[in-house]
């Protein structure tokens, strides 16, 4: 990551390398706790490869707001992961605290790309796997 702070405490941040997620996405880090001494948020780049799906997830505690770049993504969520809502090039999505869900990129030839911010400045920590019940 290439990283320039000024004696003001702004800090510019360029992501350059993806990082493998719990969710088993790759990431694209840019603000967050460890990046940029953020205390109430982290902001980053997630792609979703052609056909491929986060694993089930929630966040604990914290609100995650997506702005969806490239592509079309359906967000399976709620108990057994039975709701679902597609989004593509344009949108947001609001995701509570406690939310299960999944994240699907619907095109098995583009990779799907979205700006995720969440109020909590350890992007990681806090994402609890989901199960969904048979």
């Amino acid at each position: 990551m290439t990283e320039t702070k000024s004696a003001q405490g702004v800090v510019a941040l360029r992501p350059q390398q993806e990082t493998m997620t719990r969710q088993r996405l790759p990431y694209f880090v840019g603000v967050s706790g460890q990046t940029a001494g953020a205390t109430g948020l982290s902001m980053h780049i997630v792609v979703i490869p052609p056909g491929a799906r986060a694993a089930p997830h929630l966040h604990e505690g914290y609100e995650t707001a997506i702005y969806v770049l490239q592509g079309r993504v359906q967000t399976r969520y709620g108990e057994n992961l039975s709701q679902s809502v597609v989004s593509e090039a344009g949108d947001f999505l609001f995701i509570p605290p406690g939310m299960p869900h999944e994240a699907i990129n619907l095109s098995d030839t583009e990779p799907a790309r979205a700006i995720v911010a969440r109020n909590d400045p350890n992007e990681q920590e806090r994402v609890v796997p989901y199960s969904v019940k048979s």
